[in-house]
């Protein structure tokens, strides 16, 4: 499985400054707002736990978890009008499983704020109205043909159409109250029932505010203050000097490492985005060794044994007999699969297994 992260964001915010540090890409900004294209990008998520693995086992192949970035430069509220180039680019976006939102607290003169000065509450204000309009553009478009079905519909439809009408009534309304479906409590059935419409106020966010290298030493208290205003469920705020992020990308590790080091940051931005953007999807990471080969799924959090097999091939799903699991931390204690098998560690598990976080996982199957 691959993670797919929109990044959106006002104009002048530097978006695709963060998507390059996100990236380590070099994609300009400059004129493909109307070339009717993302930028897209890959980056390998670190985990020192592969890293162990690999160490431990000497695989012939790692493969970490891959996040892939679209970097969308239009405006959301334009895209819902736009029935060609921006009707692709609402569906990137729609598609995504999180939503990077970036907010412009830096100072730049040469590059003045659309609306005049910066304002971080306003700008976040504007994207969360952004977002909303285009989920009450799908709303309204559903229940116009919602009630010219109904008019039609036979005594076994009739059912299935009033309780759609009946949930898009309510999501609408707490919508217009300013509510992101994120945080409305909805029932398993209407979840079931919203689930292919890929709203946007129901995936997570995680807010990117873009700050300068002169903020750095202020930037732990801002996001602690925004966070304070802004966090709920399913939504984050982090801060993030792009620039100086997306130069350090283009370095070599241990250049980037010393580099940071001067600046007094612990962890690259790309890892910290990566690690709330888990968060928020709620997500975790279990391990397969089969084959010479080492890789990370990432899963959500309370998925059972079968649907993970499932997610690696469905043939395994289709077939699953039981799956070999021993946490990451007992084997690397072990130092082999050999010894944890004789210390009773390595332990077979049947489809209803909760998968854990760092699960290092051999499913056995048969079709």
């Amino acid at each position: 499985m691959n993670i797919e992260i929109g990044i959106i964001g006002l104009e002048h915010s530097g978006r695709t400054t963060v998507f390059n540090a996100l990236t380590s890409g070099t994609a300009s900004d400059k004129g493909y707002q109307q070339s009717g294209a993302a930028h897209v990008g890959t980056a390998k998520v670190s985990d020192p736990r592969l890293d162990g693995l690999t160490k431990l086992l000497q695989p012939k192949r790692t493969v970490p978890v891959s996040v892939t970035y679209s970097d969308i430069g239009a405006s959301i509220k334009g895209l819902v009008k736009d029935k060609g180039i921006g009707g692709q680019l609402l569906n990137t976006v729609s598609s995504a499983h999180e939503i990077i939102n970036v907010v412009r607290a830096f100072k730049d003169d040469s590059v003045p704020h659309p609306s005049g000065a910066l304002d971080m509450e306003r700008d976040i204000t504007a994207m969360n109205l952004e977002l909303a309009f285009s989920d009450l553009a799908i709303l309204e478009r559903r229940l116009e043909r919602l009630q010219e079905s109904l008019k039609a519909a036979k005594p076994a439809e009739r059912q299935a159409h009033q309780k759609e009408q009946d949930t898009l009534i309510k999501i609408k309304t707490e919508l217009e109250k300013d509510i992101p479906i994120r945080e409305m409590k909805l029932t398993p059935e209407e979840v079931k029932i919203i689930s292919n419409f890929q709203f946007l106020t129901a995936k997570p966010l995680l807010v990117v505010v873009n700050i300068g290298e002169d903020q750095l030493p202020d930037s732990a208290q801002l996001e602690k203050q925004l966070n304070d205003r802004h966090a709920r469920t399913g939504c984050h705020v982090i801060t993030l000097c792009a620039k100086l992020e997306a130069e350090l990308a283009q370095l070599q590790p241990d250049e980037a490492k010393e580099m940071r080091d001067s600046y007094g940051l612990e962890k690259s931005g790309a890892d910290r985005v990566v690690a709330l953007s888990y968060q928020l999807m709620d997500m975790i990471s279990f391990f397969s060794i089969a084959s010479g080969e080492v890789r990370a799924w990432p899963v959500t959090s309370g998925i059972d044994a079968v649907r993970s097999a499932g997610k690696i091939h469905t043939d395994m799903e289709r077939g699953f007999i039981r799956a070999e699991v021993i946490a990451y931390v007992d084997l690397m204690r072990c130092g082999s699969l050999a010894e944890a098998r004789k210390k009773g560690l390595l332990r077979m598990e049947g489809k209803t297994y909760t998968v854990q976080d760092g699960d290092v996982i051999t499913f056995l199957f048969n079709i």
